[in-house]
């Protein structure tokens, strides 16, 4: 497998509008109906997904590996909320972003994302048990 070129900087962000789908009462995270953690985590892998898309090539993917979340603040229902990831590291196949979960300009949510580089097709049958 060719390995694609990331270089730290590459950065992407991705938008939410909370519903009551992405509470924690809906989620089972909790019993309020504020953005779940692992909605919030959720949104951040998305991020990340989409800092390396343009730059993977077919047959090549990324897996979450690591998180840290650093849940900060409640969102309602109704808010918007932007995670923006920026890719921190290349390590090998290892890619380490930070990513920044932001209700307008208050931070909401700050977590660290580890991606590994692999081939698809071969995770996925071994994932399947071949």
């Amino acid at each position: 497998m060719e390995l694609p070129e990331f270089a730290p900087g590459m950065a992407a962000r991705v938008e939410l509008t909370v519903t009551d789908a992405d509470t924690a009462q809906a989620l089972g995270s909790g019993d309020v109906p504020v953005l779940a953690t692992p909605r919030v985590l959720a949104l951040a892998e998305a991020a990340t997904v989409a800092a390396t898309a343009r730059q993977i090539p077919g047959g090549v993917t990324t897996v979450g590996t690591r998180a840290e979340v650093d849940h900060r603040a409640a969102t309602t229902v109704g808010r918007t909320v932007v995670a923006t990831a920026t890719l921190a590291k290349v390590d090998g196949r290892k890619l380490t972003f930070d990513v920044v979960v932001r209700e307008g300009e208050r931070t909401i949510a700050e977590v660290r994302v580890e991606r590994t580089l692999l081939d698809r097709q071969r995770f996925i049958e071994k994932a399947q048990g071949r």
